[in-house]
């Protein structure tokens, strides 16, 4: 019978892959059916990714992913940045088989880029700070990075975050390489700089302040006027039209498209 660490285990995964969406039910009845166990294992291991703060709970409503509010994605990235930082900091060395995994791991990664499964592509570039803590030889922090990385992953599905994975990659490569030559500086610096491109990258529609920012955008009207809908012009501002410049005016501009463009952490 499978285990409530095994139903975690399995949830965890697939929001790392992008395979559930931010808000994504968890019927238990259905759990349990998938995983040929009964409701009290699968409520247990749904209460545990509570305690992770993975998944949310409604007396009517049931169990849900989490939908991250801004100030909790600004928190959550902030907790990367404070622990894998000082995890470097702390780093006094890093042994030749602990870089040849992270190795592996960076090839891992530039395969799945090249590949057209998004789901192992987004699982490995998160799956590479939870290696980067095993391999400095902090494994409680590495379970902690694992839920902070689950969580960005969600935060990046949430707000459309657009760090191209390639990117990405080409980062990890960087803190793997000075780790190898043991700049620890570099390394966190380059760390640092990872962090905040992936941060910068989402699309904080409300950042400005104003919580209607985002359906006022939605809600503007279109600049689809036709010819028949301009106003006629006369036969005298049409020659002036031709004797002098005039500026052109400027369209209003087309919103972006909503698409989630594929984020990588």
């Amino acid at each position: 019978m499978t285990t409530a660490s095994e139903i975690n285990d399995r949830i965890i995964e697939a929001v790392m892959a992008q395979k559930l969406a931010p808000g994504s039910r968890l019927g238990e009845q259905q759990l349990a059916m998938l995983f040929d166990c009964s409701r009290t294992i699968v409520r247990e291991a749904l209460t545990r990714l509570a305690a992770r703060g993975i998944v949310t709970v409604s007396s009517r409503r049931g169990w849900y992913l989490i939908e991250p509010s801004l100030d909790e994605a600004r928190e959550a990235f902030e907790a990367r940045r404070v622990i894998e930082m000082g995890l470097i900091r702390c780093t006094t060395t890093v042994s030749k088989p602990a870089i040849k995994l992270l190795k592996g791991h960076l090839a891992k990664e530039k395969a799945a880029i090249k590949g057209d499964d998004v789901g192992l592509r987004s699982f490995l570039l998160g799956d590479f700070h939870v290696c980067l803590a095993e391999c400095l030889g902090n494994s409680l922090l590495a379970d902690t990075l694992r839920d902070l990385t689950a969580r960005t992953t969600l935060i990046a599905m949430l707000y459309q975050s657009s760090h191209d994975a390639a990117h990405s990659c080409a980062e990890h490569a960087e803190i793997v390489a000075a780790l190898e030559q043991g700049d620890w500086a570099q390394a966190e610096t380059t760390m640092q700089r990872h962090i905040g491109n992936v941060q910068a990258a989402l699309r904080l529609q409300t950042a400005s302040g104003d919580p209607l920012a985002e359906l006022r955008h939605a809600l503007q009207p279109l600049n689809n006027n036709t010819a028949a809908d301009a106003p006629a012009v006369s036969t005298t501002q049409a020659r002036g039209l031709h004797t002098r410049s005039s500026p052109k005016p400027t369209p209003n501009p087309i919103p972006e498209p909503s698409t989630y463009l594929g984020a990588l952490l």
